[in-house]
């Protein structure tokens, strides 16, 4: 057993994709970007199958029809995986059942690379962490001493043969693309993702840092989320329902922002250690409950975390 430090980093699973989304925000503000424009204006590959009128806003709020996930580690380099996504046609109608798909984040940091010229690591160390001062937030490997264990990834229960994870990503396809994906990859501690919170209920701003308009925020966190689940009560607790925002990643981190009382939780966890189970929702969930009860109690804005 190895105790949980402050400085304990955590593998985030999906809650990169947050991190994504501002990232494609900030390239909206600067109008390289347009929302509610066709992805495959700028990644013409996407248009296949069906792809082609797919805007980028779809892609962030998971509405864009495409599936969860596609087995991107059997591809043999980036290019390969990068095809398998490209084939693959939509399964509902653009903008009409809104889906989880990591798929959606995978072509989001494609667009982000193209139109920068910058791969997605250096983007959001340049746009988020590094105006932020998240000097403990960064995609892997990070060292190992300093980092919690996720899954023991041995055949049988798991498709490829690492043996003990501990800082180095979890994500099958985040580690066949390197370590650095849209969807996953992101190591970080409880304090640094408090202040992205804080950045976020303040309206895109920290101290004298800002990372995102008012505007930008809005969009991220107003049904449907862009990036964000909105009112999700499976892991909010009693957080949900007054336009909550929040997320999950598979290794067991969470986070839920509530702008009606400016309060925000983050619950850093290794869920799949030593080896993954049925996702259970439950401690999340009680700890949003115990938090929201506290906040009315008190009367008062919350801010906590």
């Amino acid at each position: 057993m190895v105790p949980v430090r402050t400085g304990t980093l955590f593998d985030l699973a999906g809650l990169t994709q947050l991190f994504t989304a501002v990232a494609v925000l900030q390239q909206a503000e600067r109008g390289t970007l347009d929302l509610d424009g066709p992805v495959a204006d700028r990644v013409p590959e996407f248009a296949a199958a069906g792809k082609a009128g797919i805007t980028v806003r779809q892609l962030l709020a998971h509405t864009a029809g495409l599936r969860p996930g596609l087995p991107l580690h059997r591809a043999r380099g980036r290019a390969a995986q990068l095809a398998m996504v490209w084939r693959e046609p939509p399964l509902s109608a653009p903008g009409r059942v809104r889906r989880h798909s990591e798929l959606g984040a995978l072509v989001a940091q494609e667009l982000l690379e193209r139109v920068t010229g910058s791969p997605l690591d250096a983007c959001l160390r340049q746009g988020v962490t590094r105006p932020l001062g998240m000097a403990a937030t960064s995609f892997g490997p990070v060292p190992y001493t300093q980092a919690a264990a996720t899954e023991d990834q041995r055949r049988p229960w798991s498709p490829l043969d690492r043996g003990m994870l501990r800082g180095t990503v979890h994500d099958e396809n985040a580690h066949a693309l390197g370590g650095v994906a849209g969807h996953a990859g992101l190591f970080s501690t409880a304090a640094d993702l408090a202040v992205l919170c804080r950045a976020l209920l303040g309206g895109g701003a920290y101290g004298t840092a800002r990372i995102l308009a008012p505007e930008s925020v809005d969009a991220l966190l107003a049904p449907p989320g862009l990036g964000l689940a909105v009112d999700r009560p499976a892991f909010m607790g009693e957080l949900a329902g007054r336009g909550a925002a929040g997320l999950t990643g598979f290794t067991g981190p969470s986070l839920v922002l509530d702008r009606a009382t400016d309060t925000f939780l983050v619950l850093l966890a290794n869920t799949v250690h030593p080896r993954r189970r049925p996702v259970d929702h439950g401690p999340r969930a009680a700890a949003a409950t115990r938090l929201a009860r506290a906040v009315r109690k008190a009367g008062r804005p919350g801010g906590g975390h």
